[in-house]
């Protein structure tokens, strides 16, 4: 023991000491008012400083075990296909009856889109779909593991935390929730608004862009908040399922949760590319949300394509332009494997979304 160690265990027995005897009994006994209060103000102090270094030495070990070990003492991370299969194997018939998979059309509407309108889903990809629409009424459950695995992650992943970070608190405000806790946002798109980003953050491909746009969203004129671009762009590929623009991909690559998670990416990825082009800012949020809604609707196979060029590039090290990558040949991300095993489940009373104008929520 080196002499600061034994000078702080000599002075934390003085303050023990000084405790037991109840700040100092034989001054009270006789001695002035006006010492007792410097008494115990130096007490008061002494033990303030002595938890103070208690706390820092806390600290210091904690350090050093994270540098041993990443995850001792914190959450493991969570994979997508982890988290879906919790969700697979829950118990979500009562969400069935409030699900409604696709627009009630009616009259000549109805018609119009029955002769000219898209095929319909495949049946046997129908319960895949009312997987996603059941864990898009699903809300974030402090007493489930696997709901704050999700949480943690997203976290870690985006802010090269190895620590888990407190349930409630104002760094979730720094991912880009609105306040101190992020369930309060997820309205429109429950577990849904978090399965997204976790699938985009997990992925290898697509974590380098997770990053770019939340880096972004960090700048000092074009910064925006993440998470609830995030969860708007979750609620446009609801609708975008919902309206059946999604249906054609879906039948071709059998597959719903797939083609869905992608999609969320492409339109991720549009509206980063306008926003960091066009030097928008927070003010042009509900414009840009427009602007990107109706493309993305119209155009949903133009987008995936653009999406599996700009991966394919940003591999090589190279960059595309927008005119350029409608020019290319589309590599064969769609159905390749770490995507094929996917199958999807639910988020928190999800309501009908009329095709209207898209601002931030």
């Amino acid at each position: 023991m080196d002499g600061d160690q034994i000078r702080r265990t000599e002075f934390k027995e003085e303050i023990s000491a000084l405790k037991r005897n109840g700040l100092l009994q034989s001054l009270t006994a006789g001695g002035n008012v006006c010492e007792q209060k410097e008494v115990s103000l130096e007490v008061l102090q002494a033990e303030a400083e002595w938890d103070a270094l208690e706390a820092a030495q806390t600290g210091f070990q904690l350090d050093d075990r994270e540098g041993l070990d990443d995850t001792t003492g914190c959450t493991p991370l969570i994979s997508f296909n982890e988290a879906l299969q919790h969700f697979q194997t829950a118990d979500l018939s009562e969400y069935r009856k409030r699900i409604q998979p696709t627009v009630r059309r009616t009259g000549l509407s109805a018609i119009t889109h029955f002769l000219f309108g898209p095929p319909r889903l495949h049946k046997e990809l129908q319960e895949e779909r009312y997987l996603v629409f059941a864990i898009a009424q699903c809300c974030l459950d402090n007493a489930q593991k696997v709901h704050m695995r999700v949480l943690q992650t997203i976290y870690k992943k985006l802010m090269g935390a190895k620590l888990d970070c407190a349930r409630y608190g104002s760094h979730w405000e720094q991912l880009g929730f609105q306040g101190l806790d992020p369930s309060t946002d997820l309205r429109g798109t429950g577990f849904l608004g978090l399965m997204h980003p976790l699938y985009m953050v997990m992925d290898l491909q697509t974590l380098p862009l997770a990053r770019d746009i939340y880096k972004l969203s960090q700048h000092e004129t074009q910064n925006f908040p993440f998470c609830v671009m995030s969860i708007n762009i979750t609620r446009l590929a609801i609708q975008a399922l919902r309206e059946e623009c999604l249906t054609k991909e879906c039948n071709r690559r059998q597959q719903v949760v797939a083609v869905l998670n992608d999609f969320y990416v492409a339109a991720f990825l549009h509206l980063y590319q306008i926003w960091k082009t066009q030097r928008k800012t927070i003010c042009d949020s509900g414009f840009v949300l427009k602007e990107v809604s109706v493309f993305a609707k119209k155009n949903p196979k133009q987008l995936l394509k653009r999406l599996d060029l700009h991966l394919m590039e940003r591999q090589n090290g190279g960059g595309m332009t927008g005119r350029d990558e409608d020019n290319q040949t589309t590599p064969n991300r769609t159905s390749s494997g770490h995507t094929k095993d996917m199958n999807f489940l639910g988020v928190c009373e999800l309501e009908p979304e009329s095709v209207g104008e898209l601002q931030l929520i």
